[in-house]
């Protein structure tokens, strides 16, 4: 999974996110269909913002889904995925494109690449992708001619650069590329005076991609002595920070000349996640939100939030209190407990004297429960027994085998039968004040904090 466009489920709503994952999963079984499985290697985040171009065109219609079965890469779950033209389209491109980059890590000899054989293996890959990718594009009416150009001239721009050469001049191709893209997605949508801007968004999002893409590969190119762009022409650090800004204005500029349909998820992605996107690559992001706080996109740092940590609140789940601090209930550590009978003791007698509440053990701290003959059970009431080892094994292979333990949401522990969460499950890129915006157009409160334009 590549590509700069990486949104945080926090800073989607729970719409929002359904819909996001209903264009990436929708190309990757569109590369499945057309191109087989081993296709589906180039499934990317900026790939569907093709396909999320055309739905935001046309609008979202019952009829452009369909119920995926079960993947692995979902927790074994169904879910609505997109279909249609535009994810055709986006796995066209995606093809092309990742043609493109096996291209110049095989120029670059890059790891791997450096050996002939395995170098020949992937060029023939490479252009089986562009064969594809054309053969799919043509039905659609896209000519990936002009994909194949750009990635051709792609090479000879490099060799021709050095110190003094514009860094607008190495991304010219790309940004040919993309620009071609974005514009289709106004002929398949029906809306043709909708290309000329689209064309201009495309153009600056290839030119905002490459030089992301070199930004962070600069250092890992000096170590192995590979080409980067902004090596080669000796731009600066400050410089290069200014183009993307300007691409990122000119995309949220162009994108008001387009008349959309539903413009709410195209709107998040190209104008609250680009920014964002270049605070990542330059290390200047910082992160607002508690982990393990998902509120979507409410305020996670108000006072009315239920959510928000305040002292002496329980943590989120799995986290210990921080040190220094009692659990949830219990009062300040080295300090006798308070009122232990009084009226807001519900296991107060009507003498106010205590009564032992069944299953603590008489500890006075609530234990787990247990079978109310006064023993403690060293497990919660709504948690069975631990497994022993063959099974939990057995239940581990399980949970590998359907990818659970990276991708669920929750799973129960092999062993321990607790509730976790998969590995990638609350994978998010650093959020920032935005995660606490809500405005019209994208489900979000002020947008004063994003400068993204918005009528709010």
């Amino acid at each position: 999974m590549f590509g700069i466009v990486r949104p945080c489920k926090h800073r989607l709503s729970e719409g929002l996110r359904t819909e996001w994952m209903a264009h990436l999963c929708g190309l990757c079984l569109a590369l499945r269909g057309d191109h087989g499985q081993f296709a589906r290697v180039v499934t990317n985040y900026d790939g569907l913002l093709i396909s999320v171009l055309t739905d935001a065109q046309t609008g979202v219609a019952a009829a452009r889904r369909r119920t995926a079965g079960p993947c692995p890469l979902r927790g074994m779950r169904t879910a609505s995925v997109a279909q249609g033209e535009g994810a055709r389209l986006a796995a066209s491109v995606s093809l092309v494109l990742a043609s493109a980059k096996v291209r110049d890590h095989i120029a670059d000899r890059d790891g791997m690449l450096r050996r002939r054989p395995v170098a020949a293996a992937a060029r023939r890959i490479a252009a089986g992708w562009d064969r594809a990718g054309a053969r799919t594009g043509g039905t659609l009416g896209f000519d990936t001619a002009v994909l194949v150009d750009a990635v051709d001239r792609q090479t000879d721009v490099e060799r021709a650069a050095g110190p003094g050469t514009p860094l607008t001049a190495v991304t010219e191709p790309t940004e040919t590329a993309t620009a071609a893209a974005f514009a289709h997605t106004a002929t398949l949508a029906g809306k043709p005076g909708n290309a000329a801007p689209l064309a201009e968004a495309g153009r600056l999002f290839g030119r905002l991609a490459h030089l992301l893409d070199a930004v962070e590969d600069r250092a890992q190119d000096a170590a192995e002595g590979a080409w980067n762009p902004i090596t080669a022409t000796g731009a600066t650090r400050a410089e290069t920070r200014r183009l993307c800004d300007d691409a990122v204005r000119g995309i949220r500029l162009a994108l008001r000349d387009v008349d959309f349909a539903d413009p709410r998820l195209a709107h998040v992605l190209l104008v609250h996640e680009l920014p964002r996107a270049v605070d990542r690559a330059f290390g200047t992001t910082t992160c607002a939100h508690t982990e393990g706080d998902v509120v979507g996109l409410a305020d996670a740092h108000t006072p009315d939030n239920p959510y928000q940590q305040q002292p002496h609140s329980q943590p989120p789940y799995g986290q210990q209190p921080p040190y220094g601090q009692p659990p949830h209930g219990r009062p300040p550590y080295g300090q006798a407990p308070q009122n232990l009978n009084g009226p807001a003791n519900p296991y107060a007698g009507p003498d106010g004297g205590g009564q032992v509440p069944p299953g603590t053990g008489g500890d006075g701290w609530g234990g787990w429960g247990g079978d109310g003959s006064g023993g403690h059970s060293p497990h919660p009431p709504n948690q069975r027994p631990p497994r022993g080892l063959l099974a939990g094994c057995a239940a581990f292979v399980g949970l590998c085998c359907t990818c659970q333990l990276c991708c669920a949401s929750e799973y129960e522990g092999p062993w321990s039968r607790k509730k976790r969460e998969g590995l990638c499950s609350d994978c998010c890129d650093a959020c920032d004040c935005c995660s606490n915006c809500n405005c019209d157009c994208c489900n979000c409160d002020g947008c004063d904090c994003c400068d993204c334009g918005c009528d709010c």
